[in-house]
């Protein structure tokens, strides 16, 4: 892999003009897809194959009385005059639209406000489209009335145009950010602009490759943000580990194209292999049997592989002898290192003492775990919107008209007309049942079908401790629906993380197997990401859970979003390989040199601990940045993984591994005779 790198490295210098023509090419012709890329996402894909909702769904199209509708119209006015003539203008507009059926009104208020069910006929994948236009066709804000568009579609429709704004106000403030970072850590402007194009490269054209993707099956409307917040950390970290290095190598003496040879050969190597960890850990969330999440798993995986793309290829091609150019004045030593007295004397500190370093740094980090075990987690779509915005504002007054769970009943499947009449009257008495509709017959008389509508949203616990009263009071139904759905999804994800952490662990040990040549290593390495994972959990449960953080203004939720704990196990564990190859690649290039564990592991450590701090500071800047931009979801994942990396590039890598590694001693490169020889033979580093 060096060797090959390092060939890689003399073609890209040799042939700057081509390289950087050819990226400018691809980023040309990606262009408008790129920009286009949510044109086609979808706010679905959270089906579970097989779960009662899902059967219960499926069955409901053979109940010729059914109607479930998708959408509904708020109309609210002034008087009940204007409520019907509006009324009418919007029955005759979608009407005309071939994917619309509107169904009979709905008076509140004394006739000043109206609800019109709209059924969706059309193929599920276009539904959030026909709700855009729908939405552009309908809305508006008269003297006379008021008109919205609410319902799931709707809600995804409104949440594309939200999420736009938020990537852009996320990027607004990463890159700038970064470039501070970059600039305090380099000193140079060359230097420090370089990374920034590796991650707008990366994350541009993983756009363009969404948007194809989107064509061929359905991606969920989170990619975009998420290819984003990760793709812009990881491109600027992996160009950051190979400009370091190529700067180091030039202040060593080397020639500018021996340097990048020497680069690519060492830095590069340890990022394709922290990226092949990122993506095998990404990898991870397709154990979870839920298509949303695996879409967000390959928006991310596209952008891990196309940064590492671009890392190799690109950024040799862009570095040379004028990355010295336009120093900037900084009142401390720039460069790899940064302060090596510093660091020094951090690491003498260190290993000197590494019983009481681990002692006092374990069981902090087990502490700040400890919350995760009152982790509660639910999925609510309404909440991803702000609350000012034009759906959830609808969504919420519909409800204080039409009572909270007007949108989503629970449904109910029996055998027999008898057991339908029993379960009718059983949910009648049950508490958080607002009413019960007549049952209904399906076309052959085999099946039957009883809703019963709830007092609470139904995407709430209120709504889920309802279903679990009817689920005791009608043994005998399949039960579906809204409340059943959320229900479902949080199992299969939240259910799914044991199977998930054991398929990240096996795969991560054997690619750090690999690299490494050590049977301990990638044991410790495996350990030392389940206390990130751990601390960020605990984080999460005690801002977004217990509201900790509600005394400066923030108004917590009350849980923690279905989707959060297996985004951040799968995004914590790859980027923390990333922070435990360099620091270890570091150290077994100095291992090689002299075989002496204690100083190479102080080498090493003195040697990448700026670079390293570096690079997480420019990780928790991208997070922190969309954390503040991004929907409930998204700020969840953002300081879930800030909270994460931060602590495992600053109490994990410089304290904790070099104290095992102190420990250890040379039992850090042990491995039977009998792997090794199945190993591939170790890469010149140096």
């Amino acid at each position: 892999m060096a060797t090959l790198l390092a060939r890689l490295a003399d073609a890209a210098s040799r042939r700057r003009r081509i390289v950087i023509g050819a990226w400018l090419a691809l980023l040309l012709a990606g262009g408008w897809f790129s920009l286009h890329q949510s044109d086609r996402l979808s706010g679905g894909g959270w089906e579970v194959p097989g779960s009662a909702s899902v059967r219960v769904s499926n069955a409901l199209d053979a109940f010729p009385k059914f109607s479930s509708p998708a959408l509904s119209v708020l109309v609210t006015g002034r008087s009940s005059a204007a409520v019907r003539s509006r009324l009418a203008a919007v029955r005759t507009a979608t009407a005309r639209d071939p994917n619309l059926r509107p169904d009979r009104p709905h008076l509140f208020a004394g006739g000043r406000a109206a609800l019109l069910p709209v059924t969706y006929v059309g193929p599920t994948g276009a539904a959030i489209d026909v709700a855009t236009r729908a939405r552009h066709a309908l809305v508006q804000t008269t003297p006379e009335t008021r008109t919205r568009l609410i319902g799931q579609p709707a809600i995804w429709s409104n949440f594309q145009e939200v999420a736009k704004h938020q990537l852009a106000r996320g990027e607004a403030t990463g890159f700038p950010l970064i470039l501070i970072i970059l600039l305090a850590g380099f000193g140079t402007l060359v230097a420090a602009l370089a990374p920034l194009a590796v991650g707008f490269a990366a994350v541009f054209l993983t756009g363009a490759v969404v948007y194809w993707l989107s064509h061929a099956t359905e991606m969920s409307i989170y990619v975009t943000n998420m290819a984003s917040m990760i793709g812009i950390g990881v491109a600027v970290d992996y160009s950051l580990f190979v400009v370091s290095r190529y700067r180091r190598e030039l202040r060593a003496g080397a020639a500018p194209d021996e340097a990048l040879r020497r680069a690519l050969a060492s830095s590069g190597t340890a990022v394709v292999f922290s990226g092949a960890t990122v993506a095998v850990s990404l990898a991870g969330l397709f154990v979870i049997d839920v298509n949303a999440v695996r879409s967000m798993a390959i928006g991310a995986i596209v952008v891990v592989s196309i940064a590492v793309l671009a890392t190799v290829t690109l950024l040799p091609a862009l570095l040379g002898p004028g990355v010295e150019r336009f120093r900037i004045g900084l009142p401390w030593r720039t460069g790899e290192s940064g302060d090596p007295v510093f660091w020094r004397r951090w690491t003498e500190s260190v290993m000197a003492h590494p019983v009481r370093a681990l002692a006092l740094v374990v069981p902090f980090l087990l502490l700040l775990s400890a919350p995760l075990l009152a982790i509660k987690t639910y999925n609510r779509g309404l909440e991803q919107l702000p609350r000012g915005s034009e759906v959830r504002q609808a969504t919420e007054q519909a409800q204080r008209f039409a009572g909270p769970g007007f949108s989503g009943p629970v449904h109910m499947l029996v055998d027999r007309r008898a057991e339908a009449d029993r379960v009718a009257a059983r949910l009648e008495r049950v508490r958080g049942v607002a009413r019960v509709t007549q049952p209904l017959t399906r076309r052959d008389g085999r099946r039957f079908l009883v809703d019963a509508y709830l007092t609470s949203d139904p995407e709430s616990a209120a709504a889920q401790a309802t279903l679990r009263r009817i689920e005791r009071a009608a043994p005998e139904a399949t039960v579906g629906g809204a409340t059943q759905f959320g229900v479902d999804v949080d199992r299969a994800i939240f259910g799914g993380l044991p199977r998930m952490l054991l398929f990240i662990l096996a795969v991560s040990y054997v690619v750090l197997l690999v690299l490494l040549r050590s049977v301990l290593l990638p044991l410790k390495a495996i350990l030392m990401n389940l206390l990130s994972v751990g601390a960020a959990y605990g984080a999460l449960v005690a801002v977004f859970q217990w509201g900790w953080l509600d005394w400066i203004g923030y108004s917590s939720p009350g849980y923690v979003d279905t989707i959060v704990p297996a985004l951040v196990l799968a995004v914590t564990f790859g980027l923390s390989m990333d922070y435990e190859v360099f620091l270890l690649t570091r150290i077994r290039e100095r291992y090689a040199l002299h075989g002496r564990n204690d100083q190479a592991v102080a080498e090493g450590l003195v040697g990448s601990a700026r670079i390293i701090t570096s690079a997480a500071l420019v990780m928790v800047a991208v997070f922190a940045a969309f954390a503040v931009a991004g929907a409930p979801s998204l700020r969840e994942l953002g300081v879930g993984l800030a909270v994460a990396v931060g602590l495992d590039a600053s109490l994990v890598r410089l304290v904790v591994v070099p104290a095992t590694m102190r420990l250890l001693g040379d039992w850090n490169w042990w491995v039977p005779r009998r792997l090794a020889k199945l190993l591939p033979a170790p890469a010149p580093l140096g």
